[in-house]
């Protein structure tokens, strides 16, 4: 299950769970929008893996299984 970190890893910008503009790699190192377009142009700076959209939890399933509260500080 995905973590749906809180902050943007490079600029620690809040990330809201129901953002759709929320950016992660196969290692789920997670970037906002602005970061992933202007900074790093769709690549993981720390496995060079390729940012996608992350995904939406629903809110029933957040209940349940929450967004986690452990920031990743910037690099």
């Amino acid at each position: 299950m995905l973590e749906l970190r809180p902050n943007c890893e490079l600029c620690d910008v809040d990330l809201s769970p129901e953002s759709r503009d929320v950016f992660i790699c196969s290692f789920e190192c997670t970037f906002c929008r602005h970061c992933t377009k202007t900074k790093l142009e769709g690549i993981c700076p720390n496995c060079k893996g390729e940012l996608v959209r992350r995904p939406i939890r629903p809110v029933a399933s957040l209940k349940k299984y929450p967004a986690s509260i452990h920031r990743v500080h910037p690099r």
